[in-house]
């Protein structure tokens, strides 16, 4: 500065000249910052790498599919049930539409339920559970259709499969009551019935007609009181030459 004036001159206070109390004061002031900024410090960084793994995880092809494992395919192949499932290669295993894959191999006529599981880091399942048949129905000539207890028309073959009843019945379908009333008197069906039985013809639901071996017939009429009937025409296989009448299982004619 000008004469007469005061010299200013800037020093650093040495450490001791700060009482202390002072320094204590200080210091926890520093550790209650840092006490208070840590929750969010440990926040952001938590938020930081669930950022990072859902994009590793949603949105790149780190954990995509990259094998479809099929598990309970007989009647269908593994290429069917893939081809089926319509995966994209290297779609984000955690994007996969489980319940679009379950639709769209469920579709499959031959397959009745279908499950379907994530199988990290790259794997889908997809366990199916074919249809049982319970029954052929003649369909084109020299061919036979198989049908599930439910009455779906599934799987078409050349061959009846051994111990398999025919039920001849024009439109086979879970929606057609003569494929329902075919079922429903199957099921009713003594073991000794069952062992001579060639075929379950239902021309109407009041037109059921039993075709047992040695050309003899058992007149059903409808699908009512089938455990009766089924009863009554057991007893009497081996009085009948030709054809018992169990229609009206009180009143039995037999021939």
């Amino acid at each position: 500065m000008s004469a007469g004036g005061r010299n200013w001159r800037l020093v650093r206070a040495n450490t001791d000249a700060v009482p202390s109390s002072a320094r204590r004061f200080m210091a926890r002031a520093r550790r209650r910052r840092l006490r208070a900024a840590l929750p969010w410090a440990v926040t952001a960084a938590v938020l930081v790498v669930v950022g990072a793994l859902t994009w590793v995880v949603y949105g790149t092809s780190v954990l995509g599919v990259r094998n479809v494992k099929v598990v309970g395919a007989q009647l269908v192949t593994p290429l069917q049930v893939e081809e089926a499932a319509a995966i994209p290669q290297d779609e984000p295993l955690a994007r996969v539409d489980m319940d679009g894959v379950r639709a769209r191999v469920r579709a499959i006529p031959a397959v009745d339920r279908v499950t379907v599981k994530r199988g990290w880091p790259s794997t889908l399942v997809v366990e199916v559970v074919e249809r049982t048949p319970v029954a052929a129905v003649p369909s084109s000539p020299g061919k036979l259709t198989l049908i599930d207890a439910t009455g779906t028309p599934y799987r078409e073959v050349i061959r009846k499969p051994d111990g398999l009843p025919l039920v001849r019945t024009a439109t086979p379908g879970p929606s057609d009551v003569n494929t329902r009333s075919a079922l429903k008197v199957l099921g009713a069906l003594s073991p000794e019935l069952r062992e001579q039985l060639v075929a379950v013809s239902v021309a109407a639901p009041a037109q059921i007609k039993l075709e047992l071996t040695k050309s003899r017939t058992v007149v059903w009429g409808d699908d009512t009181e089938n455990e009766t009937k089924s009863q009554v025409a057991t007893a009497l296989l081996k009085k009948a030459s030709t054809e018992i009448d169990v229609s009206a299982p009180l009143v039995v004619t037999i021939r």
